[in-house]
């Protein structure tokens, strides 16, 4: 995919500039985040290297708390905080931080991004100081989206690209497989085994709509067998969803989507996702 889209970490980098200035807070910082873990490294005010390049886990310290609730959240003293895990007061110590803010940055039910303020003080950062992280987060949030869809959408013209199959009208083929990718996301939710058999029934009969005999009629035997899990992530990937999307849809984790991509790819013999979605459209798997 070729695309001009400007990197996170510079949005990220103005981001941290305007809750500094408006804030007043000495030193604030942020983590790019996968949903799991969010490496620091954005600082502006700091002294020291302490904390550059570290990794913070879902659930573990301030930010992994944030990362998992989605919430922000504010400690008047880490070091005479019960609340969250010391994984990385060492880290904190040495540069002197005390009051600290963290704000998470959510796009499709995943944190993107950890913003943090703080000073090195024990103090209750006020309301003020919330509402100026929360407001640049979500700022920085719909910033995030947008450049998403513009990239789903360039991914879209790639797959359109790659694909060989023809019969429909792009518009009509784009219209099934959005339904496709939707009955698949709706069937991986429900608990009725009768009910979710009988949307991916459905969703299986669109695949075949508008498809050359030939293709349909292929041997099943010469066909690379996908799991259904697999083709439920294949159908989100073909409607341009990153890994993160796609998790978002069917309750994954980002790093569990990489792996049944992986998978995907070794039984289809392909090397990338847009590959993989030609493929399997060639084969009849998808619409």
């Amino acid at each position: 995919m070729s695309t001009h889209r400007p990197k996170d970490s510079d949005a990220v980098l103005g981001a941290l500039r305007r809750v500094r200035q408006e804030s007043g807070l000495p030193m604030v910082f942020a983590g790019e985040a996968d949903g799991e873990t969010a490496q620091l490294t954005r600082f502006i005010g700091a002294r020291t290297s302490s904390m550059q390049g570290l990794a913070v886990a879902k659930g573990r310290g301030l930010g992994g708390h944030v990362m998992a609730s989605g919430r922000p959240a504010t400690v008047r003293d880490y070091e005479d905080c019960s609340s969250i895990t010391r994984d990385y007061a060492a880290a904190v110590e040495l540069e002197g931080l005390r009051a600290i803010i963290s704000v998470p940055v959510m796009v499709s039910g995943v944190a993107r991004t950890i913003l943090y303020g703080s000073a090195r003080v024990a103090t209750q950062l006020g309301d003020q100081v919330a509402r100026t992280f929360t407001s640049v987060a979500a700022e920085l949030s719909s910033e995030f989206q947008i450049r998403d869809e513009v990239d789903r959408r360039l991914r879209m013209a790639d797959l359109a690209a790659a694909e060989q199959g023809a019969g429909l009208e792009a518009a009509d083929r784009e219209q099934i497989r959005m339904l496709h990718g939707e009955l698949r996301a709706i069937a991986a939710e429900l608990g009725d085994a009768a009910l979710r058999n009988r949307l991916l029934a459905a969703g299986s009969a669109l695949a075949g709509v508008g498809r050359a005999p030939d293709a349909a009629d292929a041997p099943v035997q010469d066909k690379p067998v996908l799991s259904p899990r697999e083709i439920d992530v294949l159908a989100q990937v073909a409607l341009g969803c990153s890994n993160a999307e796609v998790g978002a849809r069917l309750s994954l984790s980002p790093e569990t989507i990489k792996a049944y991509l992986r998978n995907i790819g070794t039984k289809l013999g392909t090397r990338s996702r847009m590959e993989s979605v030609a493929r399997a459209r060639l084969l009849g798997v998808l619409p």
